[in-house]
């Protein structure tokens, strides 16, 4: 962005009449997206927003940026090319759990791999809303839905466990309910240089109404689930009272008072592995609480970055190139009639 450009958020609302059931939580998302755009410091035409199919694929229509509506699991794929042959071009990706986890799985696993510079928003519903309410990959076993009726037998997968096992580079965690952490999120993963994997709770009211309540309502969070800050100790609880320790190589919640302190717990540090790794194993398990903020945040080769050099190394080698000459040179031949 320059100088004398400033934005609000009026400036990244589209004229495109935004086409989500009242009450849904993807509204706030794009509320709190919206606002971020403010603040990446870069100009509007210099975003692009790619999305493949679901409900949070609408995105590109309502955020007043370059988009592209993909086909079903391929905007990571389209993204990919996208930040590749442009590298300045600053790229995100909508997506949903159905949409990125089922047929789109190979393709969000290599970008994570391959450390593409690019920031990945996953709605995560547990459930296929806009084709009315079948299972997806992240829903809960014994789940009822339209293609479960007697409950889903699946295990379901971890977004953030996912994400870890296929290298990336920065993984986060937050909530519809949110906006302001969703905000703040977004910024770091934009500055963040690499891939950035936002997973976001997002509650579906028709089909899965509910589904993250226990994590995501006052009433209930703050007793189960724990907002991570970097150099703080992982306490939580509405009276403060709850911690995680290590015992054992295995991560336990405690109650604090005369056994337990502030000073047993585990201090979040979001640059090391070993810890990220048995964070996003903790959804496994129940009896844990959720995760919320930025869980692992580290620096490693960037893809695209390898392209431009690579490119520049080879033309400084053997010149810009002549196409024709490279369609016609190894082993062609003529077809005469």
């Amino acid at each position: 962005m320059t100088e004398n450009t400033e934005y609000t958020k009026k400036d990244f609302v589209s004229d495109q009449e935004v086409k989500w059931c009242p009450g849904c939580g993807d509204y706030a998302i794009l509320s709190a997206i919206q606002s971020a755009m403010t603040k990446i410091g870069r100009k509007r035409e210099d975003v692009v927003c790619v999305s493949g199919i679901g409900c949070s694929s609408r995105f590109p229509y309502y955020l007043n940026t370059y988009g592209y509506h993909t086909i079903h699991g391929r905007a990571t794929a389209v993204a990919s090319g996208v930040k590749t042959a442009n590298p300045d071009l600053s790229v995100w990706v909508m997506t949903g759990d159905g949409d990125s986890l089922s047929i789109g799985g190979n393709h969000l696993i290599h970008v994570l791999r391959r450390n593409i510079d690019m920031n990945i928003v996953l709605f995560n519903n547990r459930v296929y809303g806009l084709t009315k309410g079948q299972y997806s990959p992240t829903s809960l076993r014994g789940q009822v839905t339209k293609s479960t009726p007697y409950g889903s037998l699946d295990r379901p997968f971890s977004p953030a466990k996912l994400a870890f096992g296929a290298s990336a580079t920065f993984i986060a965690r937050t909530t519809d309910t949110n906006t302001k952490q969703i905000e703040a999120i977004m910024l770091e993963a934009e500055e963040h240089r690499g891939t950035s994997f936002i997973e976001v709770y997002q509650n579906c009211v028709i089909f899965n109404d509910g589904c993250h309540s226990e994590y995501s309502d006052k009433k209930s969070r703050e007793d189960h689930s724990i907002i991570l800050e970097q150099g703080k100790p992982m306490i939580y609880g509405s009276e403060v009272k709850k911690g995680i320790i290590l015992d054992k190589l295995t991560l336990r919640v405690v109650e604090l008072g005369d056994i337990y302190t502030e000073a047993d717990c585990l201090i979040h540090d979001k640059t090391n592995e070993t810890l990220a790794s048995l964070l996003v194993a903790m959804d496994a398990n129940a009896s844990m609480p959720k995760l919320y903020g930025v869980i692992f945040a580290v620096q490693d080769v960037i893809y695209n970055d390898q392209v431009a050099t690579q490119i520049s190394e080879v033309k400084a080698q053997k010149g810009e190139g002549d196409f024709n000459k490279l369609l016609y040179s190894g082993e062609t031949w003529e077809v005469k009639k």
